[in-house]
């Protein structure tokens, strides 16, 4: 039987919601292996002089417990 857990963060990035989904994925992976999945709970926006400067994600991680 797996045991799994779930994490959640926040990323950004300057391009767009994937990259800044990407981000968060590969930030994770330096500490966390075993990555299964991820799912993106919510998006938003940093606007700046009536621009968007910065796409943001949060995203819960899912990932399996070894023994």
């Amino acid at each position: 039987m797996a045991v799994l857990k779930v994490i959640e963060i926040m990323a950004n990035s300057t391009v767009s919601w994937e990259d800044a989904t990407k981000n968060a994925v590969n930030h994770a992976g330096k500490s966390i292996k075993g990555i299964k999945s991820a799912f993106v709970q919510s998006q938003s926006v940093v606007v700046d002089n009536n621009q968007v400067s910065q796409f943001r994600v949060n995203v819960k991680i899912t990932f399996e417990v070894k023994d």
